[in-house]
């Protein structure tokens, strides 16, 4: 008997709803319906993207009839209120996130999921790339030794210039924090499973290096609003531009990161290293396919071949060595997953077992919304604070 596809709606018509939308054709979904910012703008995604149905609003598709997931990709300060709808209506859900705009929202919803028995996912895709995943193998095999010592960046340039603008700069629409919430969170996440760490106590200084912006708003990536580098009429800004970050760890280890979305010239460059008393590990999301990994001894970049990885790895390596994969493909990865725990869980009412590890849940994005408040409030009492 051959399964029926799982029926998928998405909340967004954006560059990343495309990203959503891409990834749960690859898993074998069926895409059902999606909505924009307007009706007449979910029309037109619709059509553009062979969807089956343009839903009126974000609020219809999340209690619709007839879908078994839906994904959220709407401005942040909506994902509460829609995820708990979708939940409450009994759909499966992949958030974008922050997962909420606060800690108090986050921790309702990872409540209401695991009370309903549904799934709650959110995606932090950097997991999913074959050499992260194959530095966090070489850390839980002991390779490093103890970890000592973990350090990065998290850089952007698409924000650099006062002519530019997004939605996510307006507090209204992103949130109180920006560049944290946005990729410094990703960072962390993936430092935190990579290393088995957490974050237990950090001090935090933000810079808005923009105090006022082009008024027009321009979409994720994309070229700047205004024609010649000219903003024109300016707005004040409220959120952060970039961010630092002194942090420790529960497990005695000390690190440091830098976030900033006005970094000329790095367009995604999520690099980390891990450092212990026996070798270092460092990873470039700009050049996944390899990893560094180094001693005293000497050094290696570890080109991405199955054949060499450890066993999670190479299940995550979809493609040959020597042909570049990216991330379309981690986000093809942790859909792929999820989409695996959702047909799980509506068949038997387990847990999908079939994987190494669990994909990431709405806990590990209310940890996300945790640190992002830790760091704000340090910011702002400018002192050490600590995570709960």
């Amino acid at each position: 008997m051959v399964e029926a596809p799982l029926r998928v709606a998405i909340a967004g018509a954006g560059m990343i709803a495309r990203l959503h939308l891409d990834a749960a054709r690859r898993a074998g979904a069926r895409v059902v319906g999606l909505c924009a910012s307007t009706p007449e703008r979910g029309k037109a995604a619709a059509e553009r993207f062979g969807v089956e149905r343009a839903y009126e609003s974000a609020q219809e598709l999340a209690a619709a009839d007839g879908v078994d997931v839906v994904h959220i990709c709407t401005p942040n300060s909506s994902h509460y209120a829609l995820a708990d709808l979708a939940l409450r209506s009994g759909k499966h859900v992949v958030c974008e996130k922050p997962l909420a705009t606060n800690v108090r929202d986050a921790d309702a919803l990872v409540r209401t999921a695991r009370d309903s028995g549904l799934i709650g996912a959110v995606p932090f895709v950097y997991r999913y790339h074959p050499m992260a995943t194959e530095a966090r193998a070489r850390v839980q095999r002991g390779d490093l030794g103890a970890v000592r010592l973990i350090h990065g960046h998290y850089l952007q340039d698409w924000l650099s210039g006062a002519a530019d603008n997004n939605w996510r700069v307006d507090p209204a629409l992103g949130g109180p924090s920006r560049a944290f919430a946005d990729i410094g969170s990703h960072w962390c996440d993936l430092v935190e499973w990579v290393t088995g760490h957490r974050i237990s106590e950090l001090i935090g200084e933000t810079q808005t290096v923009l105090a006022q912006r082009a008024v027009k708003s321009a979409e994720t990536f994309s070229v700047p609003a205004a024609d010649g580098g000219d903003p024109g009429k300016l707005v004040d800004v409220d959120t952060e531009d970039a961010v630092q970050v002194l942090f420790r760890t529960d497990r005695g280890a000390a690190g440091t990161l830098t976030v900033s979305q006005v970094s000329p010239g790095r367009k995604n460059r999520l690099w980390f290293e891990v450092d212990g008393a026996a070798a270092s590990v460092g990873f470039d999301q700009e050049n996944p396919e390899s990893l560094f990994f180094g001693s005293r001894a000497g050094n290696a970049d570890l080109l991405r071949d199955p054949a060499l990885l450890s066993p999670e790895a190479a299940r995550l390596s979809v493609l040959p060595a020597g042909h570049p994969m990216g991330y379309a493909d981690c986000f093809a990865g942790f859909v792929a997953q999820v989409y695996d725990a959702v047909r799980v869980k509506d068949a038997s009412g387990e847990e999908d077992t079939t994987y190494p590890w669990g994909f990431p849940s709405f806990a590990d994005a209310a940890r996300g919304v945790r640190l992002t408040e830790a760091v704000l409030s340090s910011a702002r009492s400018r002192s050490w604070i600590e995570v709960s």
